[in-house]
């Protein structure tokens, strides 16, 4: 929905951004697991200056098949007085990219470094930490991986660390994860959206995707997050101001002058992008540009899983495409052939995005220009720059042959709003309509070994993204988007992704509502309680989700 002014914004930050306290009194919600707390970092949450070179994050890789990684959850003002967040190391890595292995385990220490905040809302038992949510709460979400809703896994229910507590997560990976990437950030509820905006979030990898796409074997490899943030000062109003700023691997793509960001590329050379639409609400639309001419982009994995890898061949396929589509918290990994030396103008930009007559402006930016260069740069000397080239086996795939699969059961949802009340709502039909409540009961029970198909239509004058925890879902149709002018994306047609975008309905009663239909999964192992919501996170913010339970299995 359109936002508040700039200078609500920003007055709101500044009562906000006050100093870090220091650990004394720090408690332990580790249920008997004792991690020690992690001291706060000096000068947290560091950005690039604009038009720097692209860089991967810093990147932590799994040994034994364990990754241990210790985090200071940090706060910090920008010179624009805006507020940052970030995962810091005790060594100072910013938001490290985590690298683990089907079948690993991920131990993740964090202690939450911000300043105490007033009590906003108590968590009913049973509680996985703090009982209550603050302003400055934090817990941590492994977006998209297929891992357990339980306490210390992927659980952000009733999972709460608030100031100067520590905790401690250890997930575990299933043997048959699909490789690819995936992300983490915080999900406390009602505070999803500042966190976000203020980068707090970092890439995971699967590593393997060589296994089932043997054409990224031995390729240059960039990981590209990119987020979204509050515009400085009080720009005017207009379609082509953006509704929010942009960054790339912290680099601010800021208006007005939207200085982009630099990659360098050997001549001709083919590059693995790995990227990551991180933003709280800015969805984007990338292509590559050489002289003004759309490159071939080749699309290898959609939301963490290589395209086309699920059929039971246990190969991926290959789309060709001269766009690809990311709406918030998606991915997209895809092979971009380097300009060569003749090219003038090489840049990767995001095209234009119509949210609709309630939603955001998304105008055209470019968020970086491509140097051809003769020879290797600096920017690839990061540890994970390259995919591995030798081949292994690849492994039985989570959600193989479900495409053949008869449904246990249908359902049918909607989005809808209150907008002039900043309410927003998805509902199963039949009920209804209620803002998220942590406390409320199940909108949906499920049992284990079920498989179903939802459609989710978007009954509101604006884009909304659809998400679920714990597993991927089957994209089996994207129905009437043609009322606003709005075309299938014909990529993610029969693909498995964890997150999807329905566009705007038009408003005509006369016209139906543009949908989704998709299959889910229940046969793994994974029960509880976990939420399906919208990801653009205002809305997710402001009840726009709600609660699954998936029962054991008879």
């Amino acid at each position: 929905m359109k936002k508040p002014t700039v200078l609500a914004k920003l007055l709101l930050l500044t009562l906000m951004a006050v100093p870090i306290q220091d650990l004394a009194g720090t408690k332990d919600f580790s249920h008997g697991i004792s991690p020690s707390a992690i001291p706060p970092v000096a000068n947290p949450c560091p950005r690039l200056p604009p038009g720097s070179l692209v860089r991967n994050p810093p990147a932590l890789f799994s040994h034994g098949r364990v990754l241990k990684v210790n985090f200071s959850y940090q706060t910090a003002t920008d010179e624009d007085g805006r507020t940052l967040y970030c995962f810091m190391t005790p060594d100072g890595l910013e938001n490290p990219t985590l690298h683990v292995r089907p079948g690993d385990d991920l131990i993740v220490n964090v202690t939450n470094n911000t300043p105490s905040a007033p009590v906003e809302m108590q968590i009913d038992p049973p509680n996985c930490g703090a009982t209550a949510i603050t302003g400055s709460s934090v817990n941590i979400h492994y977006h998209g991986t297929n891992t357990s809703p339980s306490c210390h896994q992927d659980e952000v229910i009733h999972t709460v660390i608030n100031s100067g507590e520590s905790f401690r997560y250890r997930i575990h990976f299933p043997s048959d994860e699909p490789p690819g990437l995936y992300w983490y950030h915080p999900h406390i509820h009602m505070h999803v959206e500042p966190a976000l905006q203020g980068g707090a979030s970092g890439a995971i990898i699967v590593d393997g995707i060589e296994n089932l796409q043997p054409i990224v074997a031995g390729l240059a490899q960039r990981i590209m997050i990119i987020r979204d943030q509050i515009l400085a000062g009080s720009p005017p109003e207009g379609n082509d101001v953006p509704s929010w700023d942009l960054t790339l691997n912290n680099i601010p793509i800021a208006y007005p002058e939207e200085t982009p960001a630099v990659i360098q590329m050997k001549d001709g050379q083919r590059q693995l992008w790995r990227v990551s639409n991180s933003s709280a609400d800015s969805i984007l639309d990338l292509q590559v540009l050489y002289d003004g001419n759309p490159q071939k982009l080749q699309i290898i994995a959609r939301d963490g899983v290589p395209v086309g890898s699920q059929d039971g061949s246990r190969h991926g396929k290959i789309i060709s495409a001269k766009h690809v589509l990311i709406p918030t918290a998606g991915r997209a990994e895809f092979i971009v052939t380097g300009p060569q030396a003749g090219v003038r103008d090489a840049r990767l930009v995001t095209l234009g995005v119509n949210t609709g007559p309630d939603g955001d402006n998304d105008p055209p930016r470019t968020l970086a220009t491509i140097q051809a260069v003769s020879t290797e740069t600096t920017a690839m000397s990061e540890p994970d720059s390259f995919v591995p080239p030798a081949l292994g086996s690849a492994w039985k795939q989570r959600f193989e042959r479900v495409a053949s699969v008869r449904p246990t059961r249908v359902r049918r949802l909607f989005f809808s709003e209150n907008n002039p009340l900043s309410q927003f709502f998805i509902t199963q039909e039949g009920d209804t309509p209620t803002l998220f409540d942590p406390n409320g009961s199940p909108s949906i029970v499920t049992s284990q070994g079920s498989v179903e198909d939802w459609t989710i239509e978007n009954r509101t004058l604006e884009n909304h993204e659809f998400h679920i925890h714990q597993l991927h879902f089957l994209v089996l149709a994207q129905n009437n988007f043609e009322v606003n002018g709005s075309v299938p994306d014909r990529t993610i047609q029969g693909q498995f992704l964890d997150t999807v975008q329905l566009p705007f309905w038009d408003g005509n009663p006369g016209h139906p509502f543009p949908s989704v239909t998709v299959r889910l999964d229940f046969r793994g192992p994974d029960i509880g309680d976990f939420v399906f919501h919208c990801h653009i996170a205002e809305h997710e913010d402001n009840g726009m989700m709600a609660l699954i339970r998936v029962e054991p299995s008879s």
